[in-house]
């Protein structure tokens, strides 16, 4: 049987491709982000591979993302992957002249998101038995780096969660995964720098990044290893990356 996987944050970067690899290999897929157009854009897309279902709603609305799942059909209410995957980081300030505005959005989507979504699922989950949970960090919960300060706190949380759900759901057989990227080009720099192109493409300059097909490729892994394996804990890098702050550029 077809195993169903809802992706938060499907509709670009990470969400984006790992949406349409796990399409060829015929997941079923709910895919969920906030604009619509681009939802509806990509259930056409991938339709002609497997069954679609899409979820406009955002993560920072606990109301909202209730309401969301439990409008699923019956027999599309089990779901047996969850990938948490949006996230944002939003300026690059130091501590003493940060935003509240954007310390609220990183710690909403990043942190309350993660939970809200994962509330609506775990309890099917749960009395099944039976699930895989893969929670998308980043170096950034692992190591802090300056003007970091916020948006790490939001990752080391996010890998804090995950072995806590992996200590939580281990008497109910549930796989939960943590992939933490490094350099990734996605729309991620773009946001942090409000829209600023020429400043976010220059995080990309002088070696090779990460591409979102890379950790997709990554999630299949963990998504098609033996019931008795679970990859638990993975750190990405670009061959040019070895820390949160050492990158090898040929500029």
């Amino acid at each position: 049987m077809k195993r169903t996987v809802l992706i938060t944050g499907a509709t670009s970067g990470i969400g984006l491709a790992t949406a349409r690899l796990l399409a060829r290999h015929s997941f079923r897929l709910i895919l969920c982000g906030r604009r619509l157009d681009r939802l509806q854009a990509l259930q056409a897309e991938l339709s002609v591979h497997t069954a679609c279902r899409i979820l406009s709603f955002d993560v920072r609305e606990a109301e909202e993302v209730a309401a969301a799942v439990q409008s699923l059909l019956a027999d599309w209410q089990a779901i047996d992957v969850l990938i948490n995957n949006a996230g944002n980081a939003h300026g690059l300030d130091p501590i003493q002249s940060g935003k509240q505005y954007d310390w609220d959005a990183m710690i909403d989507i990043n942190v309350k998101g993660l939970l809200y979504v994962s509330q609506t699922i775990i309890p099917s989950m749960t009395e099944r038995k039976s699930g895989h949970i893969i929670n998308i960090g980043s170096i950034a919960g692992k190591e802090v780096y300056p003007n970091g300060n916020v948006y790490c706190a939001s990752k080391f949380a996010v890998d804090a969660l995950t072995k806590g759900m992996r200590m939580d759901l281990n008497p109910f057989g549930i796989k939960v995964t943590g992939i933490h990227p490094g350099l990734v080009e996605t729309e991620f720099s773009l946001v942090r720098f409000k829209g600023d192109e020429a400043r976010a493409s220059q995080v990309y300059k002088g070696y090779e990044p990460l591409k979102p097909e890379d950790i997709a490729e990554v999630i299949l892994f963990a998504l098609t290893r033996p019931a008795h394996v679970v990859l638990a804990d993975l750190v990405v890098f670009p061959t040019a990356q070895a820390s949160a702050t050492q990158v090898k550029k040929d500029i």
